[in-house]
């Protein structure tokens, strides 16, 4: 069995190394160029590479290929495996193959690294013996083939259930679903939708699907699916039978076959409507997996948000900085800027993946006094704000960024980097344009 590997990442390295393990021929390429560490591991394990190229010989002589979530199918190597029908597999699926594991698998357009990082945290603090992977960390198959968990809680993006089959999600969420890469789907938001509810495929009457009872394309999409596990629906909107609500201000957790769950909003350490819906997601893995209540109550009273998600910076002068440098689309954005009580001074900007920025104008105009742009284009951030706020600046770097928000902030406001769009103009990426926001603040 000769298995090829596309993408020489924390995924690609990670399904090498357990392909090894597992007595395949392996064979890693990468069309850009291998980063160090990573070359020097493949060497380690003996693991042919070959990096800046794709040799088609080496290639299109495979049994299977994993392929890199990255990759989009339209790349001319895939188009030629798919012409050999060499089948194509995600490294989830392909180390789903060796893991005995209960697997919880979170997806969502937004909030699904938070519900992933919080959900670990409660199992985490409850005793269990469990591995976080997906897009977050160590690579799924690196955990399969180095560690032995009982539980993993997987983060995975739609990218990665466009090439699953046969993995099952013993447990799954969906979280929400809005319009993001569509690019990668014909521009049809079918397409994606259909994307993301392959987090429920092979699933039995044994198993567990938890989605958002608020959103109207997750509405639309249940209504005519034949979802066999067993559903729990949550809401901040209406009452619900197993699954999740709110009412007047607690969090209610009513499961048929386990005591009711209830929590204060106001005690739950992460604030915001948008937060609310990733509580009552972690909430309902967890009782579905008979944590007791007073463990959840306390993971989710303490846990600390992830890096660059609304991430509290400092607080200068009476100013307060928050980075959400992970906000690489409108709705994420929208979520941000929802989640505040001030005056805000919006840093945005990047690479524009044709955003429709239509859904922030309203939010725009109740809270937010002036925008600065941080990016090299910012011409379709001028045209849909122009009407909205008084004062719109151009910056070129995260310090002068941060210099001119400043100024302009009073006493009391925000100063919010929630960019909605990539960053690859000005930075190599989102943490690192995170980063170079979090050191400009401090330098204040």
């Amino acid at each position: 069995m000769r298995l090829v590997i596309l993408g020489a990442g924390e995924s690609g390295v990670g399904a090498a190394i357990l392909a090894q393990k597992q007595g395949f021929e392996v064979f890693v390429s990468d069309f850009g160029e291998i980063k160090q560490v990573y070359q020097d591991e493949l060497n380690h394990y003996q693991i042919s590479f070959e990096s800046g190229k794709h040799t088609e010989e080496l290639i299109l002589n495979a049994t299977e290929v994993v392929k890199s979530p990255g990759i989009a199918d339209k790349v001319s190597i895939v188009k030629k495996l798919k012409e050999k029908n060499i089948p194509i597999i995600s490294e989830i699926e392909f180390a789903g193959r060796y893991s005995d594991a209960k697997m919880i698998c979170i997806t969502g357009s937004n909030g699904k690294s938070t519900t992933t990082m919080l959900t670990y945290h409660i199992l985490q603090n409850a005793g269990l013996n469990v591995g976080l992977a997906g897009n977050i960390g160590k690579s799924f198959a690196r955990q399969v083939a180095q560690e032995n968990f009982d539980y993993y809680v997987l983060e995975i993006s739609s990218f990665m259930l466009d090439d699953m089959y046969g993995f099952k999600a013993d447990l799954a969420v969906l979280l929400n679903i809005t319009p993001d890469h569509l690019d990668r789907y014909d521009y049809k938001m079918a397409n994606y939708v259909k994307s993301k509810f392959r987090i429920v495929q092979n699933q039995t009457s044994a198993d567990h699907f938890i989605y958002c009872d608020d959103d109207p394309e997750i509405k639309n999409y249940m209504a005519k699916a034949d979802i066999k596990s067993q559903k729990h629906p949550f809401s901040i909107e209406h009452e619900l039978k197993n699954g999740a609500y709110l009412k007047a201000n607690n969090l209610m957790i009513n499961l048929s076959n386990s005591d009711q769950f209830e929590m204060t909003i106001q005690d739950l350490a992460l604030q915001g409507k948008h937060n609310t819906y990733n509580s009552m997601a972690s909430g309902i893995l967890a009782k579905t997996l008979e944590i007791r209540n007073e463990s959840i109550r306390e993971s989710m009273g303490n846990y600390k948000n992830i890096d660059h998600r609304l991430e509290f910076v400092a607080n200068i002068s009476g100013i307060t900085f928050i980075n959400d440098s992970k906000a690489t689309n409108v709705n994420s954005v929208w979520y941000a800027l929802e989640s505040l009580n001030t005056d805000v001074i919006l840093i945005m900007g990047g690479v524009d993946k044709g955003n429709d920025y239509t859904m922030l104008k309203e939010l725009v105009r109740q809270k937010v006094k002036a925008i600065i742009c941080l990016g090299k284009d910012n011409k379709a951030i001028h045209d849909a704000f122009e009407d909205d706020v008084e004062v719109m600046v151009n910056t070129f770097s995260a310090n002068e960024a941060v210099q001119i928000a400043y100024h302009m902030a009073k006493k009391g406001s925000t100063v919010l980097l929630s960019p909605a769009c990539a960053s690859f103009d000005l930075f190599k990426n989102y943490e690192d344009r995170g980063n170079q926001f979090k050191a400009a603040v401090k330098e204040l």
